[in-house]
């Protein structure tokens, strides 16, 4: 029976001020008669706008289906058929503004749940059944994967069920790519990103780690060892600065660092190799999700007071309304019209404080969005002891230094035609590599058109 209520079915989810101090998942997940629920307000229309919206093209009315009838095997087959990752996309994709969106039930109300209900499904099915994929026959050809993030792992699946030898290199101890050195655990547990891995290896699919491609080998040492092409999805971890008075003193790190930090070398256990320092409060300057996630992260590693740090209104930050939601409800404070100009420390060389400068909104810029423009004489000093640069990234330069005729634009992304080829023959990309930071579903589609286009490069079609 049809469920015509205007509002989704919510998802259970750790009380905010106990969670702001742990890394456990913040949000809970639909038990088995929620996930029905929601699924009975699908009117599994004819002729879906949610699947147009996906960038990986679930198929997902019959999906929601199965998740109606109560198989929940036979909707997390029908979701694997397009999406290798579905744990993963049910949690960070931005659902709100690809599927959902395009949802006809978003018209009169809020859209159909439809990653919560992948998340459910995906799940379920680890929980209950988490059978290994099979391995596809050899053809005895070899592929090379650079990266293990969500690029790398959708390309390496999609070849290894096409019966390729894939080896995916990571240049870090783990794999996963910003799956787990970038995205929190109390927003992505790793123990799902290792599953989603050991489901690769089943596939055949060779993960070595402590690889860095163009230091340990180089992409022409790769194709002499036998590889016919090879897939970069090297992702883009080189932060930005702002250059700024006071950007080198000791308590200044980018995001990236102390993500990394936190999120893969487990800063805020005991035994810790790398802990992060322990902050009483703390700037993110930025106002993306990386900046949510690392604001977030400093409130469970103990800082008093975190603040967010963003030149423009909290109407333009770029990050998604949940994560935003998510940072108030645990005690982040968000300065907005503010931007840093200088960085001060004491005489140990330590962040003792940030001056900031007010902002006003003039003419949209190049971007679309209103410019932010300083106020004059409205200079004032917060108080803190760490300052996280949350500013973007850009990959890293790494691979087009050690690698003849792999050209790069002038943000250092790597240039691909429409079949994802790079300017060197046999070298395919695709995510953030050549995108800049984008988003993990995104990544994911390009690692599966990377895929099927090295398939027909190889079969000479």
């Amino acid at each position: 029976m049809a469920n015509m209520t205007l509002t989704k079915t919510p998802m259970p989810e750790q009380d905010p001020q106990v969670r702001a101090r742990n890394f456990k998942e913040v949000a809970l997940g639909y038990t088995a008669e929620m996930a029905i629920e929601e699924a009975n307000r699908c009117l599994g229309c004819k002729n879906p706008k949610c699947v147009e919206g996906c960038p990986v093209n679930v198929r997902i009315p019959e999906f929601i289906g199965k998740v109606q009838e109560g198989d929940f095997k036979a909707a997390y087959e029908i979701i694997t058929s397009t999406n290798a990752l579905p744990a993963l996309s049910g949690r960070v994709c931005p659902q709100e503004s690809q599927c959902e969106c395009k949802c006809v039930r978003g018209v009169k109300g809020e859209p159909v749940a439809i990653g919560r209900l992948e998340r459910f499904v995906a799940d379920w099915y680890r929980e209950n059944v988490n059978a290994m994929p099979e391995k596809t026959a050899s053809n005895g050809i070899k592929v090379a994967v650079v990266g293990s993030g969500p690029a790398g792992m959708t390309a390496a699946s999609d070849l290894a069920k096409k019966g390729y030898q894939v080896t995916m290199f990571e240049a870090l101890h783990t794999a996963g790519g910003v799956l787990v050195y970038g995205i929190p655990e109390f927003r992505l547990p790793k123990a799902i990103v290792a599953n989603e891995i050991e489901k690769l290896q089943a596939q055949g699919v060779e993960v070595m780690t402590n690889m860095v491609i163009g230091r340990v080998l180089t992409i022409d040492e790769l194709f002499e060892m036998g590889y016919k092409a090879v897939f970069v999805g090297s992702g883009a971890g080189l932060p930005m600065f702002m250059n700024i008075p006071g950007e080198s003193l000791v308590g200044v790190m980018s995001a990236n660092e102390y993500l990394t930090r936190t999120n893969l070398m487990k800063a805020y256990t005991e035994e810790a190799d790398t802990p992060v320092i322990k902050s009483k409060a703390v700037a993110v300057v930025g106002g993306g999700n990386v900046a949510m996630d690392a604001a977030r992260c400093a409130m469970r590693l103990g800082a008093e007071h975190v603040y967010v740090v963003y030149r423009r209104g909290e109407a333009e930050m770029p990050a998604r309304a949940e994560e935003k939601h998510h940072a108030k409800e645990e005690g982040i404070e968000f300065k907005t019209l503010c931007n840093p100009i200088e960085i001060v420390g004491g005489e140990n060389g330590r962040v003792t404080g940030m001056k900031c400068i007010r902002m006003e909104l003039g003419e949209p810029d190049a971007s679309g969005r209103r410019r932010p423009i300083e106020v004059p004489d409205s200079e004032f000093m917060l108080d803190v002891d760490t300052v996280i640069m949350s500013l973007g990234t850009s990959p890293n330069p790494l691979l087009r230094t050690t690698t003849p005729g792999l050209e790069t634009n002038r943000k250092g992304c790597l240039i691909v035609n429409e079949n994802e080829m790079t300017t060197r023959d046999g070298v395919f990309a695709g995510g953030d590599a050549v995108t800049g930071a984008a988003t993990v579903i995104l990544a994911m589609g390009a690692g599966k058109k990377g895929a099927a286009a090295i398939d027909a490069y190889l079969q000479g079609k």
